[in-house]
């Protein structure tokens, strides 16, 4: 009886020191990434700029094959008034050119940050948005910030998932509905 008290007393200092040593190592610094993976991150994160920057080109000129050409098949996206579009089909349908010219909108990513994972084939992108009424350089009537996430397969980065949040509006842009 004496030996079990005496093992289970010891049992909460074991796990004192046992946190101690797993919070010191938590708290050590990490070594330097190699130059090689410096290198390799820098690249990515150029590749998902240039990524932004030809979807954008798309977009202005309305080529919806080239702007879906950017997604994963499982895209999920939530819109800046916080509709939810999942699938490439469906998010492609978004933008299809309708007959109304004031729902004419081109809108346009404009990266601030861009993070790729020292571990996994993803990045973390994230930026301000503007829907600009008719043309790119148009009247912005809508806009906000948005984050994106990209994934790396066979050797190029797409997009699996967006969200748009709208926090300035202009003219007509002010009469869009947010999702309740």
């Amino acid at each position: 009886m004496t030996e079990t008290l005496t093992t289970h007393a010891r049992t909460p200092a074991l796990m004192i020191v046992l946190g101690m040593i797993i919070g010191a190592a938590a708290c050590a610094p990490q070594a330097p990434a190699s130059p090689t993976r410096a290198a390799s991150s820098n690249a990515d994160a150029q590749a998902v700029r240039m990524a932004r920057a030809a979807q954008n080109r798309a977009i202005a000129a309305g080529d919806i094959d080239s702007i879906a050409a950017f997604w994963t098949d499982d895209v999920e996206i939530r819109r800046g008034l916080g509709q939810l579009i999942v699938g490439r089909s469906a998010y492609r349908q978004l933008w299809v050119p309708t007959d109304d010219p004031d729902a004419a909108l081109i809108y346009q990513r404009e990266p601030t940050t861009v993070t790729i994972s020292s571990r996994w084939p993803l990045a973390y992108e994230s930026g301000t948005w503007a829907g600009h009424l008719g043309r790119v350089n148009g009247p912005a009537v809508i806009g906000g910030s948005y984050a994106a996430q990209w994934v790396k397969r066979d050797g190029r980065w797409l997009i699996r998932g967006e969200v748009y949040v709208a926090l300035a509006c202009e003219a007509q842009g002010c009469a869009f509905a947010s999702a309740p």
